[in-house]
């Protein structure tokens, strides 16, 4: 019986070649379909305002956006039901009955708000973090432009919770560096519960309600982390000018705002990504309606109504016209 011939290298060097192609078009795939995160440019505002605006323009405009799993891209931003358990909801329709349309318009913003873990095995047919934050970014800045061009003298509140929290900040940062789609001083105030890219103690950083835990938001412990359909962009650096008017709320041990600092390290990428997905829903994370961040008991939303309240109260009466 002869010898077997052994298989030339060059066959072995083509199927190492395939290998690699295969991978490489596989991860290129993954990225594309998990989509980059596109945020809103900046939009200065526009001209010198007029001394009255249209008769159908509210005094004050509340900007609300819930976080994930709380909303969906088709709810509808004056009467929001696609998740009746929604924390914003806590906030918002309190307003919304205190005060007349005319005094306050109340809008939730309708967006995907979702979060799909992208090491899930099958998928878990999520839309990723990047498309979620993008559409809810893009569509709240829409929302606060359109209304500044229609409505120029009316003023504003932002508040938001968790994956919202972030897309508030940034929106409120944008403002109070003069590159947001309203003016700074139209701003009466800005809140974030829950905030991924909360970095508390340095100049220009938001101000702490209740307890201030140790850490830091998700987004500053890992930032630089960049996989497929996940950007986590770090701290945003300040509010600008809107420092002095910028409050936040996080619970101790609620990873989304409460990271330890370099804990989750990009190096350890899958490992990282467990915690994210899992911080995401987390017992401490739901809980913010009976929060408290004071001695007498008042919770995270009932502060925020009367945040909110107060500022609506004390708000200008515009002329209209």
């Amino acid at each position: 019986m002869g010898r077997r011939r052994p298989r030339p290298a060059g066959c072995l060097l083509l199927v190492i070649a395939a290998i690699v192609i295969v991978v490489v078009v596989a991860l290129l795939l993954w990225y594309l379909l998990a989509g980059r995160l596109r945020l809103p440019g900046p939009k200065p505002p526009g001209p010198t305002r007029p001394t009255s605006q249209p008769a159908d323009c509210p005094d004050v405009f509340l900007l609300s956006v819930p976080g994930t799993w709380e909303s969906n891209s088709n709810d509808d931003p004056y009467n929001p039901s696609a998740n009746p358990a929604s924390l914003m909801l806590n906030i918002s329709n309190p307003i919304r009955a205190k005060f007349p349309n005319e005094r306050v318009e109340v809008y939730t913003t309708p967006y995907v708000a979702q979060f799909s873990n992208p090491i899930a095995i099958p998928p878990d047919g999520q839309s990723s973090y990047n498309n979620s934050r993008s559409e809810g970014a893009t569509r709240s800045t829409d929302k606060l432009a359109q209304t500044y061009k229609k409505c120029p003298l009316t003023t504003y509140v932002l508040a938001g919770f968790s994956q919202g929290a972030v897309i508030v900040g940034d929106i409120a940062a944008q403002i109070g560096a003069g590159k947001g789609p309203i003016p700074e001083d139209l701003v009466l105030g800005v809140t974030t519960i829950a905030d991924g890219r909360r970095d508390v103690g340095d100049p220009g950083e938001a101000t702490e309600i209740g307890p201030t835990p140790p850490g830091v938001g998700a987004e500053v412990a890992l930032k630089g982390l960049n996989v497929p359909g996940i950007t986590m962009t770090g701290p945003r650096g300040g509010f600008g000018k809107l420092a002095n008017r910028t409050f936040t709320i996080c619970a101790a041990g609620d990873l989304i705002c409460d990271s330890p600092r370099q804990a989750l390290n990009p190096a350890n990428i899958l490992g990282s990504l467990n915690i994210l997905v899992r911080a995401a829903g987390n017992p401490v994370h739901s809980l913010y309606n009976g929060y408290q961040v004071d001695d007498n008991g008042t919770t995270a939303t009932v502060w925020t109504v009367n945040w909110a309240s107060g500022l609506i109260e004390n708000a200008p009466h515009p002329a209209h016209s």
